[in-house]
């Protein structure tokens, strides 16, 4: 069993500047199908990385810290912020992962007690086109951010906040204004809604799951991401069309062609009824 995830409800501005370099990613993503407990593989093509999801087949984000220390993660899919349901943006909550930790994420946040399962589903019945962003259908994203260190007296340990901070306003009210231009008949999304057609498949919300978290301070060390990954989706068919996948076996027209001894012998016919 993994370890649950820390729910982030802490403050975005860093207490201090941070600039250290490391040689990997700070935190491994994987997309695991819940159905088989297999690891869907990884493909590139044309500088992105795609995985092939079975329609109906539910799966998990699978984040794994690959430092000694705190990471806030912001997971995004199909546009759409994992824990808020808002469209997203690095700069919104997340999870939390503490050093070396591995957590499968399996749904969207709907408490601090469970998850509507992820599930491959249809384009339009995605979370993000039912709630009318179909766009982005199709890439799971993270955004993360390393910890600040902040500057106190050991004397004084700084404690966990015991509740979550209120939403800003202005910043929901600037997503709400977004969501709504979003909406509008321009032009210019009618040519990104034809454009997202082509995806077949999406992320959908599915059956509710236990999946309990709490809740953390977290400052971010800088206002930008210390990494930013994402890995696109479709199903099967699709990514071979694309040649992504190669196309799966068909017997050639000689193993198909009809043969004029099939048997040995003849066989009774059925009988009448």
């Amino acid at each position: 069993m993994f370890r649950a995830c820390l729910l982030l409800l802490a403050s975005l501005f860093p207490l201090a500047a941070c600039s250290r370099a490391e040689a990997g990613p700070l935190v491994d993503v994987a997309v695991i199908d819940r159905d088989t407990g297999q690891w869907l593989p990884s493909y590139p093509h044309r500088g992105d990385s795609w995985v092939a999801g079975q329609p109906g087949h539910r799966y998990a984000v699978r984040l794994t810290n690959t430092t000694g220390e705190r990471v806030l993660v912001v997971l995004s899919v199909d546009g759409v912020n994992a824990v808020t349901g808002e469209t997203a943006a690095p700069s919104q909550a997340g999870y939390v992962l503490d050093p070396w930790e591995t957590a499968e994420i399996a749904g969207w946040r709907k408490s601090l007690e469970d998850v509507a399962q992820f599930v491959f589903t249809d384009h339009g019945d995605s979370y993000a086109t039912r709630t009318g962003r179909p766009r982005n259908v199709g890439v799971i994203g993270v955004a993360a951010f390393r910890e600040a260190r902040p500057y106190y007296s050991p004397r004084y340990p700084v404690h966990p906040t015991p509740a979550p901070y209120p939403p800003y306003a202005g910043s929901r009210a600037q997503s709400e204004s977004a969501d709504a231009k979003a909406a509008a008949p321009t032009a210019a999304e009618s040519a990104g809604d034809a454009m997202a057609s082509r995806q077949r498949i999406g992320t959908g919300h599915g059956e509710r799951e236990w999946a309990p978290v709490g809740s953390t301070d977290f400052v971010r060390a800088r206002r930008t991401p210390d990494q930013v990954s994402q890995i696109r989706y479709d199903e099967p068919r699709r990514l071979v069309a694309l040649g992504i996948l190669p196309p799966p076996y068909r017997p050639s027209y000689r193993e198909r062609a009809p043969q004029a001894f099939p048997n040995g012998f003849v066989a009774d016919p059925p009988r009448w009824r």
